[in-house]
């Protein structure tokens, strides 16, 4: 008997639309800092929390989206998300100064975080049972060639156009992904009837319980991935890795690109356990690298390492927080795995930020290395409660 088939229109629909989304959302992440000092006088700090603040956005609404997708139904709420991500775009025009740049980045963050979580949701419905853990892989893909080619694309328009050219490329942007949206076919939203007890407002209307394990492993290695993300440009500098610190996110979405499919074959054939541990090791070998990288190749090294540990864990984790929710809750999994990454990235900044002048850069990967070794303890020593077996 042959395999369900994985590749239907509706899978590359959902993943392009994915992919806009998150190329919009690195597009502009990378520009906002530079365009907040320059144009609207803000200091550093001030520029960091205007792109801070678009991920507060979306972490409160994934929240939400994951306790209202099925109430509401997938297509109406994708179009919710949709809608607030476009039409919060045309006010970065009339931009003149930092606080209204701060309310702009929030709702736009807002709309990002819908329209993520319902993306996730849909692919995760739409994929064969038996083959989520390699769909859910190849649907994260759209992910990762955002994120390579987003800020590189970002970096270079910034010095071609103006900031409110690159606006309406981002608006243009959008407009095919709700184009996208019109045509994809959805499954319908698994409805159920609330018990006294579930019409109670709780945290259970906001998260996943059984997702929760999994999602708290993901908080650590979040944190971890934030001392990149924060502290690459800086470090590369200081070390005088410039330019091949410029490679760094290339190396790392090529690692992601051959892992995770891979990696997804290997959850629905051989189970999470033999992609999991792995995930871990290969993470703590990019960030002690990371940490006593000398020359180019290193560095490099610890970004194919990082790639194939931390890109790798994204995707099972998913899959993990999906395949132990109730099939009713799936949206609310995805949103409660999501939310709490990105919790784990958002606050990483912060509290790493404050080890710097005592420990340096050097100091703070090598300690972000014993931190992701820690997370695979937890989950060795959790694994059964992780999985809900």
């Amino acid at each position: 008997m042959g395999k369900s088939k994985l590749w239907t229109k509706d899978f590359v629909l959902v993943a392009l639309i994915n992919f806009i989304t998150y190329l919009v959302y690195y597009l502009l992440m990378i520009i906002i800092a530079e365009f907040a000092m320059k144009s609207l006088g803000a200091s550093p700090s001030q520029a960091g929390s205007a792109v801070g603040i678009f991920i507060i956005g979306a972490l409160i609404a994934r929240i939400i989206t994951g306790s209202i997708i099925e109430q509401i139904g997938y297509k109406r709420m994708l179009f919710i998300g949709l809608g607030i991500y476009f039409i919060s775009s045309f006010f970065y025009y009339p931009l003149n100064n930092l606080m209204l740049l701060m309310v702009v980045r929030f709702i736009h963050g807002i709309g990002f975080g819908v329209t993520s979580v319902v993306t996730s949701t849909v692919a995760a419905q739409i994929i064969p049972i038996e083959r989520r853990g390699e769909g859910i892989g190849y649907y994260s893909l759209s992910t990762t060639l955002a994120s390579a080619t987003g800020p590189m694309l970002g970096m270079f328009l910034v010095r071609q156009l103006s900031f409110n050219t690159i606006i309406t490329l981002s608006i243009i942007l959008l407009v095919l992904g709700m184009f996208g949206g019109f045509i994809l076919h959805m499954p319908k939203a698994k409805k159920v009837v609330p018990t006294n007890s579930q019409q109670k407002i709780s945290i259970h209307h906001f998260l996943e319980k059984k997702a929760v394990p999994i999602s708290l492993i993901g908080m650590l290695l979040g944190i971890g991935y934030s001392s990149i993300v924060s502290f690459l440009t800086s470090y590369t500098a200081e070390i005088n890795l410039v330019a091949a610190g410029s490679f760094f996110f290339i190396a790392y979405s090529i690692a992601i690109l051959f892992s995770r499919p891979i990696a997804g074959r290997w959850i629905d054939t051989k189970g999470e356990n033999f992609v999991m541990y792995p995930s871990f090791i290969a993470f703590a070998i990019g960030l002690l690298l990371m940490g006593t990288t000398v020359n180019s190749w290193m560095l490099l090294l610890a970004a194919l390492f990082i790639g194939a540990g931390f890109g790798t864990f994204l995707s099972s984790g998913q899959t993990i927080a999906i395949k132990v929710a109730p099939e009713h809750r799936i949206g609310l999994a995805t949103s409660t795995f999501l939310a709490i990454v990105d919790f784990g990235v958002g606050i990483g900044p912060s509290i790493l930020g404050a080890f710097v002048p005592i420990i340096a850069y050097r100091g703070v990967y090598i300690s972000m290395a014993i931190l992701a070794m820690v997370a695979g303890i937890f989950y060795l020593l959790f694994n059964k409660k992780i999985l809900n077996t």
